[in-house]
């Protein structure tokens, strides 16, 4: 039966459109159970089930037979949403006749729902002549064979046009729903980039002349060095200097003596260069994907783009994909979109960004925000072969898409569109003044970093600091350890660039599910592993390495902040508070003059709640990460699609417990800075500017809008409401409620497209 089932599945995910899917699943079924009558109703627009595939009923039924949602007993399993198993269906008080299907020869009946993330999408049925209750095999099998095909179904239907059913598996209006990338609305043409440039699609085969292999490899990389060069300068007037220093860290990338090297080597192994680069590409990816934290683990799109710019010069692609005409609101969708891509279009010409994969952390939703342009991420199954040319709506405030929409969707968003242009012009007014509320209670907004191309741009955004500054990707590009004095070098950078204001240095955070590629750690849960604090404490050697470094970057700055990330202990505190202070006397004996910094620690683990006076003792300030510490709370995976719509940092028991921190560090007159996602959250920030968080640390593009919510309450007004919603049980409920507080304030326009 398993391999039954693997086959049906296949052929459904290989249909060409929704008809080809339904008739596969009703032919595999009813061979596969030996039964006379296999059908499949789906949920249309209209509150209705409708017959879309039928092998035993009359087939002229097929789109002309409609139930209500509590119609029928095809309606009934609908509404229980639980299989249905009669002898002589006729009798059941439910049963809804119709002449037409011809199916009042069939006595024994067996149906069960098409369910996907809890959405009901229709109803499969099996039926037989003879009178007889299914068996529990039978009934066993087809809730299996349903609940694998709902999401071939899905998968199918979200490319197709599907004669007004299903337009989306997740919403009735016809939006497929993904992640909110970057904010905005736009209305376009698909455009796919560069299908050529596919290195999974790349064979393996043996070379005769490995020197020319390498050569063209070189060659390769020269050409689309020159490729991003010149792409950052068409951008010129269009992107600040700031941005496109991304560019930079993508040349950089491809200066990067392993990926070269390791490429090369293969080369030299037998392997022709695109098979290589396959390769090279795919192990450095895989150290990336591993990793927890989803700005690192974002960057493995960087180097997937990198491959396949490459991969298209080593096949000479690359000039007939910059020969490609635009459409005049071109809007990229892919897998993943990487920046050089975006370079491709003219800026005139580009509407918005979709992407099957990627997260609010990828390079390319920085771009899409310097731009202006919506960005929606994550949206998984999407038929992408069959995608381009056809008319979408992106909206990147709820993070959908509408694929060939309805006239009256594209008559609203064209409204919605214009009402954008007015809220950029509102935005860009707010530069320069402090994020103060209207009776005069002040919030400091930071920014978050892991690149020199993500600090530069804060300077123009207006940011008062760097709240959290990630340290870890210097550790990732080498292949080995680097060095004091290296180190050194891009701290000093850092805390220039910001002198006098703070930057908040977080101590290297790998190990566990970020394992370097020179220093692989294996482990059966990393989420709860070797990482953090834990590592470095284990490793002295490495950890007074960068301790030395920052401390030294900070003289004459005195600028610097050191965050620890992933205390659990107390016992952790005060080793890694020894090590500081050895490293300080080291330094000093070695006649340099410091200036002690203040230490902090990073809120992840719940463990910290029920100490947190304890460590209030001994540090200088508390940085809640509210991306760890609500998926820790919650026992939730924000990146498993499965269960991340559970995950909101809204949750009653988050916010209770940073309302507990923030009352706890107060009382020792310790402060407070909060990072993570909801710091950039409208609704969110009217909390915890009642809350009284002393500083919120976001990505910079999220800035100007965080600003606007706090210069559009008092203090005590966000008191009351927080006092209103410590009452409140549920998450869904509280998000509503701070919504339409923003609505009221007239900021309605910052969580969703329109006035």
């Amino acid at each position: 039966m398993l391999e039954t089932l693997r086959s049906i599945v296949q052929s459904v995910n290989g249909a060409s459109g929704l008809k080809e899917a339904v008739d596969l699943i009703v032919r595999g079924v009813k061979d596969a159970m030996a039964v006379d009558v296999c059908s499949v109703y789906l949920a249309g627009p209209d509150k209705d089930y409708v017959l879309m595939a039928t092998d035993g009923l009359n087939p002229s039924a097929v789109g002309k037979v409609r139930l209500k949602y509590d119609e029928g007993l095809v309606g009934l399993i609908g509404l229980r949403q639980e299989p249905l198993n009669l002898i002589n269906p006729a009798d059941h008080p439910r049963y809804a006749y119709f002449s037409e299907t011809g199916e009042e020869r069939y006595h024994s009946f067996l149906g069960v729902p098409i369910i996907h993330y809890r959405k009901v999408l229709g109803v499969l049925v099996v039926q037989q002549r003879e009178y007889r209750r299914f068996g529990n095999d039978e009934e066993a099998f087809l809730v299996t064979v349903s609940a694998q095909l709902a999401g071939a179904i899905t998968h199918v239907a979200a490319g197709a046009d599907s004669i007004g059913l299903l337009a989306s598996p997740t919403d009735r209006t016809g939006f497929i729903h993904g992640v909110r990338g970057a904010p905005g609305v736009a209305i376009g043409t698909i455009v796919m980039p560069d299908p050529l440039g596919n290195l999974l699609d790349v064979p393996d085969r043996e070379v005769s002349d490995p020197k020319a292999e390498e050569r063209a490899f070189r060659k390769a990389i020269l050409l689309v060095q020159e490729e991003l060069e010149a792409g950052s300068v068409r951008m010129s007037n269009v992107l600040p200097r700031e941005t496109r220093a991304l560019f930079d860290v993508y040349v950089m990338l491809l200066g990067s003596e392993r990926l070269i090297s390791d490429t090369v080597e293969r080369i030299h192994a037998g392997m022709w260069a695109p098979a290589a680069l396959r390769e090279t590409i795919f192990d450095h990816v895989r150290v990336f994907e591993q990793m927890e934290d989803p700005y690192l683990r974002a960057r493995a799109e960087d180097i997937r783009d990198i491959g396949r710019r490459i991969l298209l010069r080593l096949h000479g692609d690359a000039d007939a994909a910059q020969a490609r005409k635009y459409p005049k609101k071109c809007i990229l969708v892919g897998d993943e979109i990487g920046v050089g891509q975006v370079a491709e279009v003219p800026v005139e010409r580009l509407a918005g960004i979709v992407c099957v994969r990627g997260s609010k952390m990828s390079h390319i939703v920085i771009v899409a925000k310097a731009l202006g342009i919506p960005a929606v991420m994550g949206l998984g199954d999407l038929p992408l072969s069959r995608l381009d040319g056809h008319s979408i709506v992106v909206d990147g405030y709820k993070g959908r898409v509408s694929i060939n929409p309805k006239p009256a969707v594209l008559k609203e968003f064209r409204r919605l569109v214009k009402q954008e242009r007015k809220l950029s012009k509102e935005l860009d007014e707010l530069h320069g003044l402090p994020a103060e509320a209207l009776d005069g209670a002040r919030m400091s907004l930071y920014v978050n970093a892991g690149l020199l191309s993500d600090v530069k741009p804060a300077l123009k955004s207006g940011a008062e600091g760097v709240g959290l500054y990630r340290t870890e990707f210097p550790f990732m590009v080498r292949q080995s350890f680097p060095s004091e004095d290296e180190q050194y070098k891009i701290y000093r950078e850092v805390l220039q660039s910001f002198a006098p204001k703070a930057v908040i240095m977080r101590t290297l955070d790998v190990g566990g599910d970020k394992p370097l590629p020179y220093f692989p750690i294996a482990e059966d849960n990393p989420y709860l592993g070797w990482r953090g604090i834990r590592f470095t404490l284990d490793h002295p050697e490495i950890f007074l390495v960068q301790l030395r470094a920052m401390l030294r970057a900070n003289v004459g700055l005195q600028n610097l902040r050191i965050l620890l990330p992933m205390v659990s202990r107390i016992d952790e505190v005060d080793s890694a508070l020894a090590l500081l202070d050895r490293a300080h006397e080291e330094l000093q004996e070695e006649g340099f003059h410091l200036v002690a910094p203040m230490v902090g620690v990073m809120i992840e683990v719940p463990a910290v709640l029920y100490q947190a006076e304890a460590f209030l003792q001994r540090v200088d300030f508390l940085s809640i990460g509210t991306n760890d510490l609500t998926q820790y709370l919650l026992a939730v995976d924000r990146n498993n699609p499965r269960v991340a719509s559970l995950y909101d940092s809204l949750h009653p028991a988050v916010l209770q417990a940073i309302d507990d921190l923030v009352q706890k560090a107060h009382r020792f007159n310790k402060s407070v800075s909060l990072c993570g996602e909801m710091a950039g959250d409208p609704a969110a920030v009217i909390l915890l500017l009642g809350m009284g968080v002393d500083i919120l640390s976001m990505s910079a593009p999220s800035l100007p809008r965080v600003k606007w919510v706090i210069r559009s309450f008092t203090r005590q007004h966000a008191v009351d409401l927080l006092s209103r919603v410590m009452g409140m049980e549920d998450v869904r409920a509280i998000r509503a409620f701070l919504n339409a507080e923003l609505d009221k304030a007239g900021l309605g326009s910052l969580v969703r497209a329109g006035k």
